[in-house]
């Protein structure tokens, strides 16, 4: 009797501990296949879903648009031709690249990429065809600029523009000083055309929609360039003019903002932005690359609020920047503490070129 108690109470712990391995058998398994449903499954690399296309899942059919990303851009200089003739800079949005000198060249070509994106009145100068076989930068500031046979055919009046519009195009990079042109891989010491001389190059020093006055002596006077505003339509910009300006007893900042106060004398198209009885009345001075100059009250368009029109200070800092030494230019008003723009913002650091003008180096 006492065998079968003992029996029975082993097979009745049997039982419950295959019971309890059951039930907690069946338990992991409904664990594991509610844990799958909610693991995200790596896709595929080529599915659609990976690859942004669009897949039609919409009881209508419809399916969804997937935008591409736009391509980055960058401000740049381009010198193109209006239609008075003359070389003016436009700033263009262009498509980021490592080969910013190739670039901007291709976009001063006749029929090439900038022919979408001219503005009214404009065009490319570079002959059509041309291409860009090589650029090298030298240790002095010297750009070596290597173009296909193509670039010679243009006209004998076209010449300076060209040459021109490639100078300063490209001297827009800061470590860019001058340009030398080659051939299909033959340097020229002149224009092929109208031998216009390449020997030391072409920089800004050489000029821009060059003009001489007639009466003016030469023998005391020098070569500036001076940028005018000049209004299209309802587009707004500035025009670089090298001229002979006397400098007499002034010194050549002087003399140039003298010359910027007096207005053009040969386009009425250009314009004068400056009051007729405003003067300079110290001689300008510069330190540690910053051009100080002090004018008389009248510099001002809005004496109250002490402010000075956008279109003066932009004549101002892209003309006497224009000038290697000078870095920025620091407006002064007698009487006056603090300048202000139209939209009375205070002028508290000398304005620098890059204010108005895309600046870097290659």
């Amino acid at each position: 009797m006492k065998v079968s108690v003992e029996l029975k109470r082993k097979l009745c712990m049997g039982f419950l501990m295959l019971f309890v391995l059951l039930l907690t058998t069946g338990c992991g398994l409904f664990k594991g296949e509610q844990t799958l449903e909610e693991i995200d499954v790596p896709k595929d690399p080529s599915s659609e879903e990976a690859t942004g296309e669009a897949s039609d899942t919409s009881e209508e059919g419809e399916g969804i648009e997937v935008q591409a990303p736009e391509a980055e851009t960058i401000p740049r200089e381009l010198y193109l031709l209006n239609e008075e003739g003359l070389i003016v800079p436009q700033t263009v949005e262009l498509p980021k690249t490592d080969t910013v000198a190739q670039q901007v060249l291709e976009y001063l070509i006749k029929d090439g990429p900038v022919s979408s994106m001219l503005p009214n009145g404009f065009e490319a100068v570079l002959p059509a065809g041309t291409q860009i076989i090589g650029l090298n930068l030298q240790a002095d500031g010297t750009l070596i600029v290597d173009v296909s046979e193509e670039f010679t055919n243009y006209q004998p009046q076209e010449e300076e523009e060209i040459i021109q519009a490639m100078t300063y195009t490209l001297t827009q990079f800061d470590n860019v000083d001058r340009i030398t042109l080659w051939i299909n891989g033959y340097e020229q010491s002149e224009m092929p055309v109208n031998g216009t001389p390449l020997q030391e190059g072409y920089s800004r020093a050489d000029g821009i929609n060059i003009y001489s006055p007639d009466g003016i002596d030469l023998m005391d006077s020098k070569a500036v360039t001076l940028y005018y505003p000049m209004q299209q339509d309802e587009q707004f910009y500035y025009v670089p003019v090298t001229q002979y300006v006397e400098m007499d007893e002034q010194t050549d900042y002087q003399s140039m903002v003298q010359a910027l106060l007096e207005g053009p004398s040969y386009s009425s198209n250009l314009l004068n932005v400056f009051n007729p009885n405003v003067s300079i009345l110290d001689e300008p001075t510069v330190d540690d690359g910053v051009l100080r100059v002090m004018f008389s009250k009248e510099i001002l368009n809005d004496e109250n609020t002490s402010s000075i029109s956008d279109e003066v200070m932009e004549t101002l800092v892209r003309t006497l920047t224009d000038k290697t030494e000078v870095d920025a230019v620091s407006v002064e008003v007698e009487g006056i503490d603090q300048v202000f723009n139209e939209h009375g913002v205070p002028y508290t650091e000398p304005v620098t070129r890059d204010t108005f003008v895309p600046t870097g180096s290659l």
